[in-house]
């Protein structure tokens, strides 16, 4: 027995060390590839020496001689910090994820195929500027220069990620960084979906009046009734099942409610108490780790320029220079239009035209697939743009036999000059310059809110598409492609896009709300993001004569929800302080003790506090209550609670209450009933998963911000080292907005947010403050992967100087490349 027990001991001792040399083995291995901040470097491709100052967030602040060795720069720290992140951006963008990760991503990479990113970056390289294709060039040249670095020291192979995923790093090239501002664009662009929606739920309602609650317009002015989608196409099944979108982290297309938001506002110096103009800026993408955003400093020879940069791409997308700042949000322009194409019953390489029948375009693409044969995809092309699968937001629901579906968008150019106009924007150096740089921007589209030292203003940028006033759907759904009112006639002249500049009431702001009133087809767009945190901001703007550096801070981090002030007078009209006394522990006492919280709650969306989450709970039980009977399965497309839907129906508006009725019980249900049943149903929810005990109930404990690791993040054991999670206050309809997952088993996660906070103040342009939402650094094993996490939880900036001397004195290191000899 004594000689099995020392047996025994010893190959437990000898796993526990062979386990541990693995663990040392496998991080020696990864930390190779850890930048050296502090070096010098021989490199070709420059002109002159370059000097990359690491400050102590390791924010780069890149000087050379020229424009060109500056951009080789930013390109060498992009590579350094966000190697694999840039690798599978590209990839995406390339449709060629399955030479990595096998079988898994073969569905993403046929639906970038056909919408043929790279072909079109590819020929869009020349329609740049001069300046603009030579800073391309140098970027690209910068990247490969650090990959160069890489192969000669063996430095890990650049990031942790290749030792577990073969994939081998092509050389930069110009065309990879205008496919990556595509690949953006389909990532903000979400009218595609939301016309396959409309169309599935109205061929769902009985009733089509109802479509206008469920899917209401912007307030405003109504517009003319949409003919019936199986009016269009007599084939079409009535009941329009599908399935839902692959559980991937790298597909690409957006979900419903996550195709783009964003806040941005500027003050005059008549509002500023200053005397300077003031700008505040946060882009709401999803969250990752490490985050889409870097942030980095360019001096140029036009001056310095600091802010937010996408690795990939060679400019500062969202940041001031000395003279201006520039800030974006997403313009919800309706820049795509699903057409249904008629197949040649005699021939289905054809399809039919205004001209009559014609063959489409086609051209074979080859998918290399790891572990498996390659796969030929023929791409198809009408005059509208590419055949799109049925697959893809469930189009085929909605497409009867004999046809199939194309796109129209205009990022589906060849000519692209986007990033003509983000490389102009920087050496801009006032509003007009600004707006006069903008000219050239193509997709994604914009509201790009600026201000120089006296000027302050709002413009939307980005192709707007001409239609024709005849369109039978006017671009809400899917329409006949073969009947000419229903394609474009081209592109607007850019005067046409909506600007505001210099206000009377000194101050300009978006946040994604509707900013014009225009009849079709000049309307801009029927959707438009939250029209709820716009009222917010109205009273934080209108409450002060004059603001501050700070109060737009405040502003920026407001946490009360207009949605949750709004709602719960209503939905609980009948329901606050009626009912009889009830025993503790008994439902009836729950609801009462909630409803006592929620009446004495001023809608502050605070990570500490219990009623945010029984308000949301609420509210999704509520929704789920009112539609599944009328949708079936479609109601899980509206996982999300939709504000302007529940006030409809609690308003009684155009008969809206009609959704409270349950279709298939025998009595008529009254609202009143429903909100209690959702509310009973949300506090049994919330005892089930965090407690019965209300008052101690944390909203943060819910709504977790997931910045979850896209590739990595589903690893055991690793995902708990890569990927960052933290309680945050805010929610779907606040200025600091984080908006919900609204999938089970945690509805309530924070996945989309502000991932870059800025606010500049031009009476001290130094005194500028931004944030992103991790670290700079994509390698876990870098202090610098999520120092900046917390900070950005609890709504702390760190300085956006442009200062040399303040980033030399805290300089995590100096990074100098010298010309090869």
């Amino acid at each position: 027995m004594r000689l099995l027990f020392r047996w025994l001991f010893r190959i437990a001792s000898a796993l526990v060390a062979l386990v541990a040399a693995s663990v040392l083995l496998a991080y020696y291995f990864a930390a190779q590839s850890l930048p050296d901040y502090d070096q010098t470097l021989q490199v070709s491709g420059i002109s002159a020496p370059v000097e990359i100052i690491r400050d102590q967030s390791a924010v780069p602040h890149i000087l050379g001689q020229t424009d060109e060795d500056v951009f080789f720069g930013l390109g060498y720290a992009h590579a350094q910090d966000r190697l694999w992140q840039m690798t599978i951006m590209r990839r995406t963008a390339q449709g060629r994820l399955s030479e990595v990760f096998g079988n898994r991503t073969l569905t993403i990479d046929k639906l970038l195929r056909r919408l043929d990113f790279y072909r079109l970056a590819q020929e869009s390289v020349a329609a740049q500027s001069p300046a603009a294709q030579a800073a391309l060039r140098a970027y690209a040249a910068g990247v490969n220069a650090r990959l160069k670095e890489i192969n000669d020291e063996a430095l890990g192979r650049g990031a942790p990620e290749m030792f577990l995923f073969d994939a081998p790093v092509a050389p930069w090239q110009p065309a990879d960084s205008l496919a990556l501002i595509k690949l953006m664009a389909l990532q903000l662009s979400g009218h595609l979906e939301d016309e396959v929606l409309r169309a599935r739920t109205m061929l769902t309602l009985d009733d089509p009046a109802r479509v206008a609650d469920i899917l209401p317009d912007a307030p405003g002015q109504g517009i003319a009734a949409l003919p019936e989608y199986a009016d269009l196409f007599p084939g079409v099944k009535r009941y329009a099942a599908g399935t839902p979108a692959p559980e991937d982290p790298l597909w690409p297309f957006p979900r419903r409610g996550l195709a783009g938001a964003s806040n941005a506002w500027a003050a005059a110096p008549s509002r500023s108490a200053s005397g300077g103009t003031l700008l505040a800026n946060d882009p709401h993408l999803g969250l990752t780790a490490p985050s889409i955003w870097y942030l980095a400093r360019l001096e140029l020879s036009s001056g310095g320029v600091i802010g937010g940069t996408i690795p990939g791409i060679p400019a500062v997308l969202a940041g001031r220079s000395a003279d201006l700042g520039w800030g974006v949000t997403s313009s919800y322009l309706d820049d795509q239009d699903v057409h249904i194409e008629k197949l040649n019953p005699q021939n289905p390489e054809e399809y039919l035209t205004p001209d009559g029948y014609k063959r489409f375009e086609t051209r074979p693409s080859i998918i290399e697939i790891k572990g498996a044969a390659p796969v030929t995809l023929t791409l198809r092309w009408t005059e509208n743009g590419p055949v799109l699968p049925g697959t893809l937001y469930n189009l085929a629901t909605i497409t009867p036999p004999g046809h199939v579906a194309s796109l129209s968008w205009t990022a589906l150019s060849d000519a692209d000059t986007t990033y003509t106009a983000a490389y102009n924007m920087m050496r801009a150096k006032s509003v007009p310059e600004a707006l006069e740089a903008a000219k050239d921007y193509v997709a994604p589209s914009q509201n790009l809110t600026v201000a120089d030292h006296r000027s302050i203003a709002l413009k939307t940028v980005g192709a707007m598409p001409r239609r024709d006033p005849r369109h039978q759907t006017q671009g809400r759904m899917p329409s006949p492609g073969w009947r000419p009112e229903n394609r474009w006639l081209g592109i607007l002249p850019y005067a046409a896009n909506p600007e505001f500049v210099d206000p009377r009431g000194g101050i300009v702001g978006n946040t994604n709300n509707k900013i014009v009133e225009r009849p079709f087809p000049n309307h801009v767009s029927y959707l438009w993001g939250d029209t709820q945190r716009i009222h917010r901001w109205q009273k934080l703007m209108q409450e002060r004569r004059v603001h501050t550096r700070d109060s737009f801070v405040e502003a920026q981090l407001d946490r009360v929800s207009f949605s949750a002030r709004t709602l719960l007078p209503l939905v609980g009209a009948d329901l606050w302080f009626t009912g009889n006394a009830a025993p503790e522990g008994t439902p009836e006492r729950q609801r009462q003790i909630a409803l006592t919280l929620l009446a004495e709650w001023n809608g502050e969306m605070n990570e500490h506090l219990p009623e945010p989450l029984i308000y949301a709970a609420w509210m999704r039980f509520l929704q789920k209550r009112l539609i599944e009977d009328d949708l079936g399965p479609l109601a899980d497309e509206f996982t999300r609670m939709q504000p302007l839907f529940i006030e409809r129906v609690f308003r009684d508006i155009d008969g809206a209450s009609a959704w409270c009725d349950i279709r298939q019980s025998a009595p008529r249900e009254t609202c009143t009933e429903i909100a209690r049943l959702a509310l009973d149903e949300a506090l049994v929810w919330i005892g089930e998963k965090y407690g019965t005990d209300l008052a101690t109930l944390r909203w943060g404990d819910a709504h977790q911000a997931t910045h979850d690791h896209p590739t990595l993040g589903k690893v055991p054991v690793l995902r708990y080292f890569i990927n960052i999670h933290q309680s945050t206050s805010g929610g779907d309809n606040t200025l600091q907005r984080g908006r919900t997952s609204g999938e089970d088993p945690d509805p309530f996660r924070n996945v989309h947010a502000g991932a870059y906070r800025g606010v500049y103040d031009f009476a001290d342009p130094d005194s500028s403050v931004f944030i992103i939402s991790t670290g700079q650094s994509g390698h876990f094993l870098s202090r610098h992967y999520d120092d900046l996490a917390q900070l950005w939880r609890r709504g702390e900036y760190i300085p956006m100087s442009l200062d040399l001397d303040l980033a030399r004195a805290a300089a995590d290191g100096v990074t100098r490349l010298i010309p090869a000899r």
